[in-house]
């Protein structure tokens, strides 16, 4: 018997808030992050953490990546990739079938 579980691919932009980067741009599917972008901020440092995540689940990607902070900002952009998560999986606790979009 096959394995029908629906997949539900979500996009999210998130406006980060003091980063160098601006905006993440985020694909998760069923609790997997497929895609991960940056805009602005350190190029090979955010490429290589997008690098990283993609295949990781929203979970486990939450509790390696929240709470890290750069310098004196009280954040970073691995912190600010935590907070979009957290926001993702806010947004999707108990959605059924139907997915409520972004």
């Amino acid at each position: 018997m096959q394995d029908h579980k629906r997949k539900e691919l979500r996009t999210m932009v998130y406006q980060t808030n003091g980063t160098c980067s601006k905006e993440i741009r985020l694909d998760v599917e069923n609790g997997i992050i497929r895609s991960v972008e940056f805009v602005l901020g350190c190029p090979g440092f955010t490429q290589a953490l997008s690098r990283v995540l993609v295949g990781m689940r929203v979970e486990d990607a939450i509790a390696r990546l929240d709470g890290i902070r750069c310098l004196d900002k009280g954040t970073s952009c691995p912190d600010q990739l935590a907070q979009a998560l957290k926001e993702y999986r806010n947004q999707t606790a108990g959605a059924q079938t139907v997915p409520t979009g972004f």
